[in-house]
């Protein structure tokens, strides 16, 4: 195989707020993997609060691009198996990020190159089908709730809505925008309530048709997550608590359900090991995405089929997308006429 690395800083449609942070250009890096004339694409976005810069990521798989161009893709799960000593090295296999986020790149790719070699998508040669596909919900970053309403309404006909959290003003917020649409709310609060919190919005969001919470708490803090656990009216999704494969067995007894991000733990191979096994702990499953392109959307669109809940509108908040791939309209998952994740770089 052939590889080649593109990096791109994503610019996001308006500022994109959570409660740590203000996101207004997302550094990303490309994997191309070509082999016999076809090309394969794959995404990992910089995140800083998992230590995951985009120079770090590109150095990692510049540190393994002997082995990879070594390779000839067959089996990306074999693929993954094979280079997953490359990235951890003496670290035990599926140790958080940043190893994960090169993974996830390159996985990806491995995933699109092989659907394209077959001529089929992805979810296809899975033995899957697109019939029962979740909606996708549109997310509404943290702002005035004049603007929260505005971008609401840049969107409209989403059948839900992610809200981010983590203000004095929450619960009047969710208040404001319920008043222009019945869509279904989910929140997130990206770690910045506490217990008591977390167990009184619950009750108010309820009655303002929020579905479920994610990540109330700070991730480690376990024994009070165990109390929100049980003493919520809402039920509770673990994001930053739940980074990578080891991390599920945790998360039962302590959160209702769980949203794995592909970079986080390393890409499409280990996330259906992750949704497995949830399954087999009768926990909830969301995909969730960082800001980033087509690329990264469509290899989430291939995993659909398997899950309670997705958040995929990472490209829909972009100002302009480097990629194609899916599309999607009013939260409604359309797939492109091409094999693999479907997805192009528009530019190179």
């Amino acid at each position: 195989m052939k590889l080649k690395l593109h990096l791109f800083d994503l610019r996001t449609r308006h500022p994109f707020t959570i409660s740590r942070s203000t996101t207004t250009v997302r550094p990303t890096l490309i994997v191309e993997l070509e082999q016999d004339g076809v090309c394969g694409f794959g995404e990992a976005t910089e995140y800083t609060f998992y230590d995951a810069s985009r120079d770090k990521t590109r150095a990692t798989l510049e540190r393994v691009r002997p082995q990879i161009e070594a390779a000839t893709l067959d089996d990306p799960l074999e693929f993954w198996e094979m280079m997953c000593p490359l990235f951890y090295g003496n670290q035990a296999r599926g140790a958080p990020t940043p190893a994960t986020f090169p993974q996830c790149a390159l996985d990806i790719a491995a995933h699109d190159l092989w659907g394209k070699l077959r001529n089929k998508p992805v979810w296809e040669l899975w033995g899957l089908n697109l019939d029962n596909n979740p909606p996708t919900n549109y997310t509404i970053g943290i702002d005035s709730i004049e603007m929260m309403v505005k971008k609401l309404k840049e969107f409209p006909g989403f059948d839900v809505y992610k809200i981010k959290l983590g203000t004095p003003q929450d619960i009047e917020i969710v208040r404001s925008l319920r008043e222009h649409t019945d869509a279904v709310f989910r929140i997130d609060a990206n770690c910045a309530w506490s217990s008591e919190e977390s167990i009184r919005n619950a009750a108010a969001l309820q009655e303002l048709g929020v579905e479920f919470i994610e990540q109330p708490l700070p991730a480690n803090d376990w024994e009070e997550m165990k109390r929100v656990y049980q003493e919520s009216v809402l039920p509770c999704i673990a994001d930053e608590s739940c980074q990578v494969e080891s991390d599920v067995d945790r998360c039962a007894g302590y959160f209702h359900g769980i949203n794995i991000k592909l970079e986080k733990c390393g890409g499409l191979t280990p996330a259906r090991r992750m949704i497995a096994r949830a399954r087999q702990l009768d926990l909830k499953v969301m995909v969730g995405c960082f800001t980033e392109s087509s690329v990264g959307i469509s290899a989430i669109a291939q995993l659909l089929p398997l899950l309670d809940y997705v958040d995929m509108d990472g490209a829909l908040l972009l100002a302009e997308d480097i990629a194609s791939g899916v599309t999607i309209e009013h939260g409604l998952v359309k797939y492109p006429q091409t094999s693999g994740c479907g997805t192009r770089l528009l530019s190179r």
